[in-house]
């Protein structure tokens, strides 16, 4: 049986507010074999297509969509389907948001920014029993799982105290211990982060899903 063959038979459904990001997937399955792609600018839009029994065989989801928030997306399509195959397209490489998406186990995960032949890639290992996951979001992964670069549950404390721009003196009577301590944390923290000042401790932390970041006012 050829790949070509074997994709043919494939129902995917594409979900993704920009036309540009839909129509380039859908010209990528197609010129690979693909013979039935929706296309759906909503999570709405696809919900209502399942309500109404139809049913796909992947599902290539963007996280940002304007109605439903993406991880509540993929929640309703594993209520639906235990087995639903989901592949995320994405432009986030944030590792708490990896974290989350390894959490709720999706079959794939692509950046926008890579190939675009990687959709293709990612749903042969689908199909081949495997997960998926390009280059960059492995490399995301294993640094994070690298447990000796990891600050401790107290050091994490006292980077959240940072965050909020309290100072060694306050963090110590917060937490109640001393200054040396807290200054002991501070400089395990930085050396963890390969941080230079506070600022950059901060972005780092985000960076590497230590502390999440702020909401836009």
């Amino acid at each position: 049986m050829t790949v070509n063959s074997d994709l043919s038979r494939m129902k995917i459904a594409v979900v993704d507010d920009h036309d540009l990001i839909r129509e380039g997937l859908n010209a990528i399955l197609v010129n690979n074999g693909v013979r039935h792609v929706e296309k759906f600018g909503t999570a709405k839009a696809l919900l209502e297509k399942l309500d109404s029994g139809e049913s796909y065989d992947f599902y290539v989801l963007d996280l940002e969509l304007p109605d439903i928030d993406g991880f509540v997306l993929i929640e309703m399509l594993r209520a639906r389907n235990s087995a639903a195959r989901i592949i995320i397209s994405t432009v986030h490489d944030e590792i708490w948001t990896l974290r989350k998406l390894m959490k709720r186990d999706v079959n794939a995960i692509i950046y926008k920014s890579g190939d675009g032949g990687e959709i293709v890639a990612a749903i042969k290992e689908v199909l081949a029993g495997n997960h998926y996951y390009c280059q960059p979001v492995l490399d995301a992964l294993k640094q994070a799982a690298d447990s000796s670069l990891h600050p401790s549950a107290r050091e994490l404390e006292v980077l959240h105290h940072i965050s909020l721009g309290r100072t060694s003196r306050e963090i110590a009577a917060a937490m109640f211990v001393s200054e040396n301590t807290i200054e002991a944390h501070r400089k395990s923290l930085f050396a963890k982060l390969g941080a230079v000042n506070v600022v950059d401790l901060i972005v780092k932390a985000i960076d590497k899903g230590y502390l999440k970041k702020s909401p836009a006012r």
